[in-house]
């Protein structure tokens, strides 16, 4: 999951220059920004106890429940339960950590020198899918290191951490241009809460995340199937628990090419769509809206 991290000596796109095409360059210049951003990061005190904030609460709960089973099998309930919770900590991490970084960054003039500069929107959407892919990484580990030592049969099979490999990636690329959308057309900062935060609690609470999304109106499970987290959260659950636990799900099964082709659609057309968006929202930035924007957000801190 992303949480707001200091970003300053990040490299400026406006300054570097290089013998190779423009478009390389900026997608190096990209991956140099993302790798910065996530050093910076992890040193953070800030997103550091975040990180921990995030485990204690997680493990917390699981370790409170370590000894309830799951009604109509053998199996305890952190071992359902912290698939899940994985799940939806990355559905809700790869949503809203982008939108708020997009939303602070056109206040604060970044998307505006990236525009700047040939093929600036690429090599930002590259910056920021490395730092969100690698910010995934502490996230979980500091949740699965602890869960291990404390709970059993958490990992039915070792193959299932190939699942999970394929599931994060799938997922990040289904979600992540969720929140870049969200943050392109939310007006400021303040409000990723109410466009981006609200509606993903929402779907969290009807995805299956802490109990059966069975015994949900039909119409909700619906609207939960038509979205990447509930499928993020069954191919955890398809990682993690034996095959027989498949029995808890929709139709007895994982449904894993179901889960296959719903996160691929949502890459792809998040993919294809936000660089438009993206661009879009650029072209209407000037810099007058971002010292506005910085006015706004200086009136509202105080």
């Amino acid at each position: 999951m992303t949480t707001p991290g200091g970003t300053t000596s990040a490299p400026d796109p406006t300054r570097a220059t290089s013998s190779s095409s423009p478009a390389r360059h900026a997608v190096g210049l990209g991956l140099q920004r993302g790798w910065t951003e996530f050093s910076q990061s992890i040193r953070s005190t800030q997103d550091q106890g975040f990180y921990l904030f995030t485990a204690a609460i997680t493990v917390g709960y699981l370790f409170l429940r370590r000894n309830s089973e799951v009604e109509g099998t053998d199996l305890l309930l952190p071992s359902v339960a912290l698939p899940s919770i994985l799940g939806a900590l990355i559905a809700f991490g790869v949503v809203i950590g982008p939108a708020y970084a997009l939303a602070m960054e056109k206040e604060d003039g970044t998307l505006l020198r990236h525009k700047a500069v040939p093929h600036g929107l690429r090599g930002y959407f590259t910056g920021q899918l490395l730092f969100q892919s690698l910010s995934l990484l502490p996230q979980m580990v500091v949740i699965l290191v602890p869960s291990f030592l404390l709970f059993d049969d958490l990992m039915a099979e070792a193959s299932g951490w190939l699942t999970v490999v394929w599931v994060l990636v799938l997922g990040l690329l289904a979600t992540m241009p969720i929140g870049m959308v969200i943050g392109s057309l939310v007006p400021s900062t303040q409000k990723v809460g109410t466009w981006g935060m609200l509606p993903v609690m929402v779907l969290a609470g009807i995805s299956g995340i802490f109990y059966p999304i069975q015994v949900l109106w039909t119409w909700v499970q619906v609207v939960a199937h038509v979205f990447p987290m509930y499928w993020i959260a069954l191919g955890m659950r398809s990682a993690f628990l034996p095959g027989e636990a498949a029995a808890l799900e929709v139709g007895g099964s994982w449904r894993t090419g179901e889960t296959l082709v719903v996160l691929g659609v949502w890459a792809v057309v998040g993919w294809l769509v936000t660089p438009r968006v993206l661009r879009r929202m650029s072209r209407r930035q000037t810099g007058s809206q971002v010292e506005a924007a910085r006015d706004a957000s200086l009136q509202w801190v105080r």
